[in-house]
């Protein structure tokens, strides 16, 4: 099949938990590829799966080490999903806005990297920030471009407080995209005509209607494993063996940072007292 010379070559990338990573996280991608590459003007060239670092905080949320694992492991059979470390290799909670910043400096590098050798790396780096500043609301045509991938409940969430910087969502709303896919029984486009904010943004956030509901929550999936009950179908084989194989998932692991702060609570929630 030709490449349609008019179609803008977009990157997708799923940030979060993934504690477990499910068949449903999955499909997220495969469906919201059809979706994009429908409307004739995307050509979805890839998909990163990027898992949140340790210290986010979350209750229940195990090691980065094995949460990252088993999404490469779930990728494994993908020619086009693949899996980046980088986030979850940090000592502390990165905001989304910085993890999309450092992976459209990677698409950038990527895309310059024929023509530049390393005795011009300091050179390409001025280049790609001056590229980024300048591209804040004029993104090249011909470039790559990269859209954050999420369910209904990440779009929603923008509505709580302390959650999210609200620079933040203008710079993913506005430099980069959206694509959410929503649930059985959301309506995002009465969310976002209800935030001014969204409301703005509105063109840049493409909403995915998955009509074969499938309701996978990691939650459920994690009280079905502290239970004993069968969690086939519900993950790839391999994820479920690598877990059985490493003990994970127990009802000591559920209350890890059980009394501890969502870190984005704790950051926006001490700058907005301390200001």
């Amino acid at each position: 099949m030709m490449e349609n010379p008019n179609t803008s070559k977009v990157v997708l990338l799923a940030c979060g938990s993934f504690n477990p990573i499910t068949n449903m996280h999955l499909r997220m991608f495969e469906l919201a590829r059809d979706h994009l590459e429908d409307t004739g003007q995307y050509n979805v060239i890839k998909g990163i799966i990027s898992p949140v670092g340790d210290g986010y905080k979350k209750k229940g949320l195990i090691e980065a080490c094995h949460r990252v694992e088993m999404a490469r492991l779930a990728t494994e059979s993908s020619d086009w999903i693949t899996v980046d470390s980088w986030e979850s290799q940090q000592s502390e909670w990165l905001e989304t806005a910085k993890v999309i910043r450092h992976h459209y400096e990677e698409l950038l590098a990527a895309e310059h990297n024929d023509d530049v050798d390393t005795v011009k790396y300091a050179k390409k780096r001025r280049i790609q920030e001056n590229y980024i500043e300048s591209s804040v609301y004029h993104r090249k045509r011909d470039g790559p471009q990269l859209m954050l991938l999420c369910g209904a409940d990440v779009l929603e969430s923008f509505g709580i407080p302390n959650l999210w910087k609200q620079e933040d969502i203008a710079e993913i709303l506005g430099r980069y995209g959206l694509v959410c896919i929503t649930r059985s029984g959301g309506n995002p486009h009465k969310f976002i005509n209800q935030s001014d904010e969204l409301w703005k943004f509105r063109k840049n956030i493409h909403i995915v209607h998955e009509w074969v509901t499938n309701e996978i929550s990691a939650t459920h999936v994690r009280q079905a494993l502290r239970r004993g009950r069968s969690v086939r179908y519900l993950l790839p084989e391999n994820v479920i063996h690598y877990i059985q194989g490493h003990g994970l998932y127990s009802s000591e692991s559920e209350q890890k940072n059980a009394d501890v702060v969502l870190a984005p609570f704790q950051k926006y929630t001490d700058a907005s007292t301390s200001g």
